[in-house]
C-alpha cells in the first residue's frame, strides 16, 4: 500500500448515508489545500457514494483499499476552490 502523508483520519463506519458524506465533507473543510484525509468506511452504500461525492466536490481520490473486514480505507486529497 502506498504511504501517504495523512493529515487527518476519520472513522465513519458508525453512521449511514447521507451522514457518511456529510462527516467526510466537514473533515475536508477543516483541512488546508493539498492535505490528505483518511476515511474508514463500510462496504455497500458508503463505499459506492462517498468517493463519487468527493470527486463531484472537486477533491482527488488517491486510493480506495479493501481492509478485508467489511470496511474500506479511502484516501482523499483536498483540492482548493
Amino acid at each position: 500500500m502506498a504511504d501517504f502523508n495523512i493529515t487527518d483520519s476519520i472513522d465513519i463506519t458508525d453512521v449511514t448515508c447521507p451522514i457518511t458524506f456529510v462527516k467526510t465533507k466537514i473533515a475536508l473543510e477543516e483541512l488546508d489545500d493539498g492535505d490528505i484525509l483518511s476515511v474508514k468506511l463500510n462496504d455497500g452504500e458508503p463505499v459506492q457514494n462517498v468517493p463519487r461525492s468527493v470527486k463531484e466536490e472537486g477533491h482527488k481520490v488517491l486510493s480506495l483499499t479493501d481492509n478485508g473486514d467489511g470496511t474500506f480505507r479511502l484516501i482523499i486529497q483536498k483540492v482548493g476552490d
